[in-house]
């Protein structure tokens, strides 16, 4: 999968994985009561700081019941509070969230990893065979200078350019997932 940035439109084009697992049939657990697998979606950044943090955010708000959204880093850097902040400002909380280093085991359950930058990209865990890896890479606002509005300014742009590629992912999913 590859995801591109054109300077000359500003804008993001994706080649979408093919043959995505599909969600479990229905099984019964313990008590006879139905249980249903949702497909598990974990995005991967170097620090767990920003970007997957906003992704997991967006992801939740529009992804919710058919989707388990999970997020995290190779290591773990702490909360953004910038990148909380500019999420409050479009309506999502993410101060809730826990900068988390990815364990053999969120790797394990998850149909699909997107690393949202370069390193995490590179330095992504082997995944289990049946998991797909996409990469998108996005600009790291955290390395943002200026001044405060300006820095805050990189955010906001950082926010909606991925709630359009978690948009665009989801949409994508659904439609993959119901064929």
């Amino acid at each position: 999968v590859t995801r591109s940035h054109s300077s000359q439109t500003g804008r993001y084009s994706t080649i979408w994985p093919t043959g995505l697992k599909k969600p479990a049939a229905p099984s019964h657990a313990a008590g006879g009561e139905t249980v249903n697998k949702q497909f598990n979606i974990l995005f991967l950044c170097t620090g767990y700081s920003c970007r997957s943090q906003m992704a997991e955010g967006w992801a939740k708000w529009y992804g919710q019941p058919l989707f388990d959204i999970h997020s995290a880093g190779i290591e773990a850097h702490g909360n953004n509070p910038r990148a909380i902040e500019v999420m409050k400002q479009a309506g999502i909380d993410i101060s809730e969230q826990e900068s988390t280093k990815v364990s053999d085991e969120m790797l394990k359950q998850a149909d699909l990893v997107i690393t949202v930058c370069g390193h995490a990209d590179e330095h992504c865990p082997v995944l289990p065979a049946d998991t797909k890896k996409i990469h998108w890479p996005l600009d790291n606002p955290a390395k943002a200078e200026g001044s405060e509005e300006e820095i805050m300014d990189i955010f906001r742009t950082s926010r909606d350019d991925i709630r359009k590629c978690v948009k665009d992912l989801l949409q994508h999913l659904r439609e993959d997932i119901s064929e």
